[in-house]
């Protein structure tokens, strides 16, 4: 069987917001981490994710540099993704 490719996965998100929340206590809930950027502590990365991504949206879950937005959207893949996230 072919090995799955690890993808290259970024969240962009604050934490004031409860889309987003519900996306990091997915992640809690799993056991896992990916690499996350709050667009309100880090100007930069809300630059980022609205050059990227076209719009300042979060949560955003950048997959090889592709924008995925909508909390249930980014659970449904990471549900789907769960046994080879890092």
């Amino acid at each position: 069987m072919e090995e799955e490719h690890q993808s290259i996965l970024v969240l962009y998100h604050k934490m004031s917001c409860p889309f987003c929340k519900k996306v990091r206590d997915y992640l809690k809930e799993i056991k896992k981490t990916i690499p996350m950027k709050d667009i309100d502590k880090d100007p930069k990365a809300k630059e980022e994710l609205l050059h990227l991504g076209g719009k300042s949206q979060v949560p955003c879950l950048f997959i090889d540099g592709a924008p995925l937005y909508e909390s249930d959207d980014i659970i449904e893949y990471l549900k789907e993704k769960k046994d080879i996230l890092p």
